[in-house]
């Protein structure tokens, strides 16, 4: 099941079918200490959390909660801030999917 807000997809325990069918664990890894700090997507991402615990809030929009766990998709074109709660491992793909 995937929840949508502020064009964040996220789809919470994603089956290992749906996983190996992106190929997410050939894409690249990026980690993240405890942070805070402002982004813009040049191009859409798709991601799966292997740890962390991160709110997103869109510009002019509401926060958003993910984690472990989850694979979450960022439109093209919007600005958030990311605040790091837990350290972030994620696999991550830039473009479309």
């Amino acid at each position: 099941m995937a929840s949508c807000t502020k064009n964040i997809t996220i789809q919470h325990q994603p089956s290992q079918a749906t996983l190996d069918e992106l190929g997410v664990f050939q894409w690249s890894i990026w980690t993240k200490e405890v942070s805070e700090f402002p982004w813009t997507y040049d191009e859409a991402e798709t991601c799966y959390f292997l740890a962390g615990d991160v709110i997103v809030t869109p510009e002019r929009g509401e926060p958003v909660t993910m984690g472990k766990g989850d694979l979450v998709t960022f439109p093209s074109g919007m600005s958030c801030t990311w605040k790091i709660n837990s350290p972030v491992q994620k696999h991550y793909n830039f473009g479309e999917i």
